[in-house]
C-alpha cells in the first residue's frame, strides 16, 4: 500500500468534516469544529502549509557520495526519522465512528513504535480517551508520548497516574488547547497556567516535559524557566486562534533564544520530508506531523501508517542526499533559502 491508495481508502471512513484531501493543506475543512479544521476564517491552518512552501531547500550535489543517516536520538530513544506522530483526541467525533479513540490509539502507537518512531496521543473531556492512550503507550513498552491537557491542578494529578503507569519515555501539555471550546467554563477552571503551574506539572510527569503550544521567544523563555525539557512550536494547528503567525515564520528566532538549552519541535502544516528538512534547518531537533496519520489509520490502519512513514522518510532521504548532508547535524540554515 502506498499512501495515495492510502487517502482513497480513506474517504467515507473518516466522516462528514474531513475530505481526506490528497495534500491536507486546511483549505477544504477551513472553520469545521468538530472535525479536522480551524477557527475563523481557517487563515492560520492554511498559513501554517503555505508559508514552509515558500521556504526554498538549497540543492549540492558536490559532495562526496555517502550514506544518508535520518536517526534521531531524543531523551534517551533512537528513532529511525526526526517527526513523530501528532496527538489527536475524540476522533469518533471528529473523524467519523468507524475508530474509537481505544482502536485509533492502539493502531497508531504499536504502527509507529514498530515502523521506527514515536507517537504522541490526545485526551478529552471524556476520561476514556487518555485511559485509551496511556493504555496503547502501555503496551507498546512505554514507546509513545501522552499529551495531557490544560485542566485543573487536581484532574492533572488524576491524568498523571495513568501517565505513570504506562512509564512513557516523556509527557506534553498542549498548553495552547487553552482555546479550545470545551475546555472553556469549566469548573474547577482549565486553562492558561502561570509559570509556577506549569513548574509543579512538570515536578509531577516524573520523566522529560514537553510543552506544546510555544509561539514567541517569550513563552519559550517562560517554558523553559519552568523546567520542560522541549517545547513544540505550534498554534494547535490554527483551532484555538484565527489571525495567527504560521510556525514556520517564528521558529528560528525562538530556537536562536532557546540556544541548545532545550529540545524543540514543531509542527503545522508540515506535509513533506521536504517540510521536515527545512524545519531542521531553522533550528527544530525534530517535527510532529498529526492530520496525515489521521487519514493514514482510517484509510490503512497499520498498513497507512507504514506507508505514511516510509512516504515522509523518503522525502526527507532524497532531500538530504540532493542538498549535500549526510547526516541530521549537518542541516544547518544555510540549507535553505527564504
Amino acid at each position: 500500500m502506498n499512501y495515495k491508495e492510502c487517502i482513497e481508502l480513506a474517504k467515507g471512513k473518516v466522516g462528514a468534516y474531513c475530505k481526506a484531501c490528497p495534500e491536507c493543506n486546511g483549505k477544504a475543512c477551513r472553520n469545521q469544529m468538530p472535525g479536522p479544521g480551524s477557527k475563523g476564517i481557517g487563515d492560520t491552518a492554511i498559513r501554517n502549509y503555505d508559508k514552509w512552501k515558500e521556504i526554498r531547500v538549497q540543492m549540492d550535489t558536490l559532495v562526496e557520495n555517502r550514506p544518508i543517516d535520518t536517526s534521531l536520538s531524543l531523551f534517551g530513544k533512537t528513532f529511525k526519522y526526526p517527526f513523530f506522530a501528532g496527538p489527536v483526541g475524540a476522533v469518533n467525533l471528529h473523524y467519523g465512528d468507524s475508530l474509537n479513540d481505544v482502536s485509533y490509539n492502539d493502531i497508531l502507537v504499536s504502527a509507529c513504535a514498530e515502523f521506527g518512531i514515536a507517537a504522541f496521543t490526545g485526551d478529552g473531556t471524556d476520561a476514556n480517551v487518555m485511559v485509551a492512550a496511556t493504555k496503547a503507550i502501555k503496551n507498546a513498552g512505554g514507546f509513545g508520548i501522552p499529551t495531557v491537557k490544560p485542566w485543573n491542578l487536581e484532574t492533572i494529578r488524576e491524568k498523571m497516574a495513568l501517565v505513570h503507569d504506562a512509564n512513557p519515555f516523556a509527557v506534553a501539555m498542549d498548553i495552547d488547547a487553552a482555546g479550545l471550546p470545551f475546555l472553556q467554563n469549566l469548573t474547577p477552571p482549565a486553562g492558561s497556567k502561570s509559570v509556577d503551574e506549569l513548574r509543579a506539572i512538570a515536578e509531577e510527569a516524573g520523566v522529560p516535559f514537553i510543552v506544546k503550544g510555544i509561539m514567541t521567544v517569550k513563552g519559550a523563555l517562560k517554558a523553559k524557566e519552568a523546567g520542560a525539557a522541549a517545547i513544540v512550536v505550534s498554534n494547535h494547528g490554527g483551532r484555538v486562534l484565527d489571525q495567527c503567525p504560521s510556525t514556520a515564520e517564528v521558529l528560528e528566532e525562538i530556537a536562536q533564544a532557546v540556544d541548545g538549552s532545550m529540545k524543540i519541535l514543531v509542527d503545522g502544516g508540515i506535509r513533506s520530508g521536504a517540510d521536515v528538512f527545512k524545519a531542521l534547518a531553522l533550528g527544530a531537533d525534530a517535527v510532529i506531523i498529526a492530520r496525515p496519520f489521521v487519514t493514514a489509520v482510517y484509510g490503512g490502519g497499520r498498513e497507512g501508517v507504514e506507508s505514511y512513514v516510509n512516504k515522509i522518510g523518503g522525502e526527507l532521504k532524497d532531500t538530504m542526499a540532493m542538498c549535500g548532508v549526510a547526516s541530521l547535524d549537518e542541516i544547518t540554515r544555510d540549507c535553505v533559502r527564504i
